[in-house]
């Protein structure tokens, strides 16, 4: 297999398989704040803040991935 298709093939499995954690687990964590809230309607400002936070510290999990596989396709 030539380099270039097999840098492709890799780039592809790390990115894939590193966004899947925080694919599940973002989705985890909206599904527990919106049952927080039905659960506490007043409490939705505090929960929410807190949603977005954990959602950008999950997000960046994917960005690293997305990163790693731009180093392994580019370097």
């Amino acid at each position: 297999m030539e380099l270039e298709a097999m840098k492709a093939l890799s780039m592809a499995l790390v990115v894939g398989v590193g966004m899947i954690g925080p694919a599940i687990g973002i989705g985890m964590l909206v599904a527990k704040a919106l049952e927080a809230i039905g659960r506490n309607p007043e409490a939705a400002g505090k929960v929410q803040t807190t949603m977005f936070i954990g959602i950008a510290f999950t997000e960046a999990l994917a960005i690293f991935a997305l990163v790693v596989g731009f180093i392994i396709k580019f370097a």
